[in-house]
């Protein structure tokens, strides 16, 4: 299907304030807008409070997308940008509907675009809500399963297929907003990450855990190695035990939201670091899911390293150059090596990675081949 109109479904006004949350959404309706294809934003809310919606505007006014907007509220009439009534006009001419986590339920927009797509960006949990703690995932009402892994239905993963086919991708990065960075503002390592997304789960004796289930045999690293290492982390108070272990260990940590509260100040962390210690939620780790991070693409795209936790990541990218994968913490070391040999050739390593392989032209052109060509 050439240029088609699409309608993308994600949360960005139910999360102001992260940066990075938001740029996971924006890589679609900007890559897919730098296609020709006519975007439209859609993201259902509890409430169309203040912040909310000032949030949203912003983030589409900032990127032109004044007027393709809309929140709407389950079982309400009235929404926030586009009107009701363009938004159902919107829906009738769309051809295909990027549903993340089907969060959208909306009739307005289900019931007139004929290509609904279920986009997985959380491997491994996903299902096994579904089908292992029995919560209503809303899978039903789509036409295509679209996951960020790329092992669900694999000889040997765990992870339940629920009983859909699943079609793998990788993140998609614009380019054109995502240049070669310049100058360094943190020597360091970074990366930006929430301690805990949600709980963990349990299931036929595998332990689905958090980042901080993946961080923890990590924390000596800054004593083994001259590299210092600074996290964007999103991290309880009351979590004392593991702060004081992090700083003691000579982890330098910031607020995420005084560095990464905005798409701007997102970009300009990810671009002002020196390379990227990407810490995947342990559950995607054990799952072998083969999940790539969307942050690690806008690393890569920016010509910074990554030495990204393994989740399977080499069947679908090259690593060794530009991009790292480790087990363990001996893993990162030898990487960090590689990359003070090289510091340059990495950097063009890590862009050419992000040019052939995550561009949004790429993974989105292949994408709309498969469920809508």
């Amino acid at each position: 299907m050439s240029s088609p109109s699409v309608i993308v479904s994600g949360m960005i006004a139910a999360t102001p304030g992260q940066g990075g949350a938001t740029w996971a959404i924006l890589q679609y309706l900007l890559g897919l807008g730098d296609m020709g294809c006519a975007v439209l934003f859609v993201e259902p809310v509890e409430d169309l409070s203040p912040g909310r919606v000032a949030y949203c505007r912003d983030v589409m006014a900032r990127f032109g997308l004044d007027d393709r907007w809309a929140l709407v509220q389950p079982g309400r009439i009235e929404t926030a940008g586009m009107s009701r009534t363009a938004l159902r006009a919107a829906a009738h001419s769309a051809d295909v509907l990027l549903n993340v986590s089907g969060m959208l339920t909306d009739p307005d927009v289900l019931a007139h675009v004929p290509v609904r797509v279920y986009l997985d960006l959380d491997p491994a949990f996903v299902q096994l809500w579904h089908a292992a703690e029995g919560i209503d995932m809303r899978f039903d009402g789509h036409t295509h399963f679209v996951t960020v892994a790329d092992a669900i239905g694999s000889p040997g993963c765990a992870i339940p297929t629920c009983g859909r086919t699943w079609i793998p991708t990788l993140p998609p990065v614009s380019l054109a907003h995502w240049p070669v960075a310049g100058h360094l503002m943190h020597d360091a390592l970074t990366t930006v990450a929430h301690w805990r997304g949600y709980g963990s789960i349990q299931h036929a004796g595998v332990h689905y855990g958090q980042k901080a289930h993946s961080l923890r045999p990590l924390v000596d690293l800054p004593t083994r190695t001259p590299e210092r290492f600074l996290l964007a982390l999103g991290i309880d108070p009351a979590e004392t035990g593991d702060i004081e272990a992090l700083r003691t260990h000579g982890w330098s940590l910031v607020d995420p939201a005084a560095v990464a509260g905005s798409p701007d100040a997102y970009r300009a962390f990810v671009q002002g670091s020196k390379a990227e210690l990407g810490i995947a939620k342990s559950g995607y780790v054990v799952s072998g899911s083969g999940w790539f991070s969307d942050r690690s693409a806008c690393y890569l795209a920016s010509g910074r390293p990554v030495i990204a936790q393994d989740t399977g990541i080499g069947r679908r990218l090259p690593t060794g150059k530009g991009l790292f994968a480790f087990r363990d913490a001996d893993d990162v070391v030898a990487a960090i090596e590689d990359l003070r040999a090289d510091e340059a050739g990495h950097r063009r390593a890590a862009r050419q990675i992000a040019c052939d392989l995550l561009a949004a032209d790429v993974v989105l052109g292949a994408l709309l081949d498969r469920v809508a060509g």
